[in-house]
């Protein structure tokens, strides 16, 4: 099998997984009711963005055109930030949480409390991080940009 259908087949295996990890994500943050203030909504719009730029590109996959491939970008790149966002907040609210039933309690004694406190869970918004990096992966390097981008023009030797 040639290197650029292996490279295919890894791209569209990769779609699958992330599309495969979005819908469980959502499914999760559906049923414990992640939706009940402002700050908890931003994983559920961008997890439905994500999903609907993936499912477009896997119907369309050879047609879906530049545009896809970086509208999933972006929205990856926000996935990424909204990870890194939600473990801030989570470890916030455990902080707090923690420190009003023991506000003797600091330094390492705390941030293990922190980190082991059950709801929320202080790590769980690195889904969100770890679905943005592999939908990353899938765009890069893809055929539809490297298109649009046109042929390279050749480099000058400087002589």
């Amino acid at each position: 099998m040639p290197e650029g259908a292996v490279v295919a087949r890894l791209r569209r295996l990769l779609l699958l997984i992330l599309g495969l990890g979005m819908a469980g994500t959502a499914a999760d943050l559906l049923l414990i009711e992640h939706y009940e203030d402002g700050w908890q909504a931003p994983p559920l719009v961008l997890i439905a963005v994500g999903l609907l730029v993936a499912t477009w590109l896997a119907i369309r996959s050879a047609r879906a055109g530049w545009i896809a491939v970086l509208l999933l970008r972006v929205t990856m790149v926000l996935f990424v930030c909204a990870g890194i966002l939600g473990v801030l907040l989570h470890y916030n609210g455990n902080r707090e949480f923690q420190t009003e039933l023991d506000p003797s309690v600091a330094g390492w004694p705390l941030f293990v409390k922190v980190m082991t406190a059950k709801a929320p869970p202080a790590l769980a918004p690195g889904v969100m991080v770890q679905l943005g990096l592999l939908g990353l992966v899938y765009t890069y390097r893809h055929p539809a940009l490297l298109a649009q981008r046109g042929p390279l023009a050749p480099t000058s030797s400087g002589a």
